[in-house]
């Protein structure tokens, strides 16, 4: 565990809180240039100027991060530094506007993306800006996502009310935990079943809060978001893999497009990360190979070292009864091998039953297991 010196969180979570204008993408913008070149970038058919449109969520870390593909594009494309050459295009998604269910009785992670999909097949934006955990494994017809920025610390931080407890095995009996996930809430309950797991769902700020309010005892959080909004100091610890392993493609940011967009793929194609795209894309054929959904706890992570890719995943039950897991390595180039494979011994560890319980089990029984 790497622990951060303890504060008083209250006004840790209140200062962090206030420094954030909620939902306005004027809090990530940098400053105007004050120097304009004048030059007209891309010409429509009637002769006016076409930006390149950049579609995201309106929550403070989906700004932040099309905000930093924003500076990426201009930081390697001289001509997107001019005036008008990028337009940052903000929608609400439907997870983002019912925040008072669970993403699995709403019915999984595209309801992050579905709304951003849209606009982008209506040509209403060029490139789609996604944290990549909420992206599902498949991708509508006619769209791409070949472009994954460096990526940032995939692990979760254990934020703590008031900072006295610094990891989850050390909260007494029948503390009560903040979560929408049930990855972490398997894992959680796997370490103690007394704990409780409540549904916590909204932005980072809203959910420090409900912490600062009292609502829980502790929550966690991909500490790459509060890296990126510059709050990882509302930390009380950040969790290696062995005491929470992370979510499938948790830290990577993804940039989509259009399949026959010429003028998008080139821009973007020129920002990926090719190492992180091989991880995202091993822990993607793990998803997909075990067909995960929002009612299956399952985690996975990929990492290179040494030349060579290598993978860790697991799958639960919902109260942390039953876990199973495994671990797997190979070179680079079959990081999508890698990481089917891996799925597919997995799926046959847990057995036919353990899947068909899961597609049976309604979104009531299995929060029912989670706080009784």
């Amino acid at each position: 565990i790497l622990q951060h010196p303890p504060k008083t969180l209250k006004m840790k979570f209140s200062s962090a809180i206030s420094l954030l204008l909620v939902g306005s993408a004027a809090a990530f913008a940098p400053a105007p240039s004050s120097q304009s070149r004048g030059t007209a970038l891309f010409m429509a058919e009637d002769g006016e100027i076409k930006p390149l449109r950049i579609g995201t969520r309106g929550s403070p870390l989906a700004l932040a991060q099309a905000y930093e593909t924003r500076e990426r594009l201009m930081e390697k494309y001289p001509e997107m530094s001019e005036e008008g050459a990028i337009e940052i295009c903000v929608m609400k998604t439907q997870g983002d506007m019912i925040l008072d269910k669970s993403l699995m009785e709403l019915g999984g992670k595209g309801l992050f993306t579905k709304e951003l999909d849209t606009a982008l097949l209506g040509d209403e934006v060029d490139i789609c800006v996604h944290s990549m955990k909420d992206v599902p494994t498949w991708l509508p017809e006619g769209t791409v996502l070949p472009c994954n920025f460096p990526r940032e610390d995939t692990n979760d931080a254990f934020i703590h009310k008031d900072g006295s407890v610094k990891r989850i095995e050390d909260l007494p009996d029948g503390s009560v935990i903040g979560t929408a996930s049930l990855r972490r809430q398997a894992q959680i309950m796997a370490k103690n079943p007394t704990l409780k797991c409540v549904n916590f769902r909204g932005n980072v700020q809203t959910r420090l809060r409900k912490l600062d309010d009292g609502v829980v005892d502790a929550t966690l959080l991909a500490i790459a978001g509060l890296k990126r909004m510059d709050m990882n100091d509302c930390a009380t610890s950040v969790l290696d893999w062995d005491e929470m392993l992370p979510a499938v493609a948790q830290g990577a940011i993804g940039v989509q497009c259009r399949s026959d967009d010429e003028r998008s793929l080139k821009y973007i194609l020129g920002l990926n990360d090719p190492d992180t795209h091989a991880c995202v894309n091993c822990e993607r054929a793990f998803l997909e190979a075990l067909d995960g959904n929002c009612k299956t706890p399952i985690a996975g992570q990929a990492r290179i070292i040494d030349g060579k890719i290598k993978f860790r995943g697991l799958i639960a039950m919902p109260d942390g009864s039953l876990k199973y897991e495994t671990e797997a390595e190979g070179e680079i180039d079959d990081a999508v091998e890698i990481g089917k494979k891996a799925g597919e011994e997995l799926k046959a560890q847990a057995g036919d039953k353990f899947f068909e319980m899961m597609v049976e089990m309604s979104p009531q029984q299995v929060i029912g297991q989670l706080t009784k």
